[in-house]
């Protein structure tokens, strides 16, 4: 008999939600006032991997604390850049419905993952959160999603990591379980996961709509 998912790990940013271009202005709104410099979106997306909080500390070093300030804040007030994906509230309420747990695993730090998931209103979905502050190592560590497992007492079969990145591929063969790539994000690295074979791959919401309803 075919093993159902009785838990799914969700990334958040060119998963759930287009949040690139509000993270590309706000990291910009902070090289603009502190390093009189603009990045361009290749070079914002290189420092992806650690929270928030760390490239701010790198990038701004004696003048962090402002910087922190003055990004969420402007992270909280433009968040009408960022939406949902159409079709993803319907997915995260139909396995709700059907009793799935649900986590986050994001490189995120806390703050910003909680803005968004609340301000685009997907937060009361999810049983768990694990963000890049509540790991010793981000991905492709596979740690946020055996803190999932551990929690839930889930096994490996039952779980399935569903994200945009190489990281999300490389941390859920780490630990072991099931993966969908997700490629509808105009930023997602296409070529570098297809090269990567996950266990299944998506190109619209619809297509893992359709996918999920057959497999929880």
């Amino acid at each position: 008999m075919e093993i159902k998912f009785k838990g799914i790990i969700f990334d958040i940013d060119g998963t759930l939600t287009s949040t690139n271009e509000l993270i590309f202005a706000t990291f910009n709104h902070i090289a603009g006032r502190y390093l009189n410099k603009k990045f361009t979106n290749e070079e914002i997306t290189a420092l992806f991997g650690p929270t928030e909080d760390v490239i701010l500390k790198e990038m701004c070093g004696d003048q962090f604390d402002n910087a922190k300030k003055d990004y969420y804040s402007f992270y909280t007030e433009n968040h009408s850049m960022a939406d949902l994906y159409p079709g993803i509230k319907n997915i995260l309420e139909f396995l709700t419905n059907k009793g799935v747990l649900l986590s986050i695993y994001t490189g995120k730090g806390r703050k910003a993952a909680v803005i968004t998931l609340k301000k685009l209103g997907i937060h009361k979905f999810f049983n768990l959160i694990v963000s890049g502050d509540d790991v010793k190592e981000h991905k492709p560590s596979a740690e946020g999603i055996s803190v999932f497992l551990t929690k839930y007492n889930l096994s490996k079969n039952e779980v399935l990591m569903i994200g945009d990145a190489p990281s999300d591929i490389k941390a859920s063969r780490s630990a072991g379980i099931k993966v969908a790539s997700v490629l509808w994000d105009n930023y997602a690295k296409k070529e570098e996961v297809l090269k990567l074979n996950s266990d299944f791959v998506f190109y619209s919401v619809e297509e893992l709509e359709k996918f999920l309803m057959e497999k929880v």
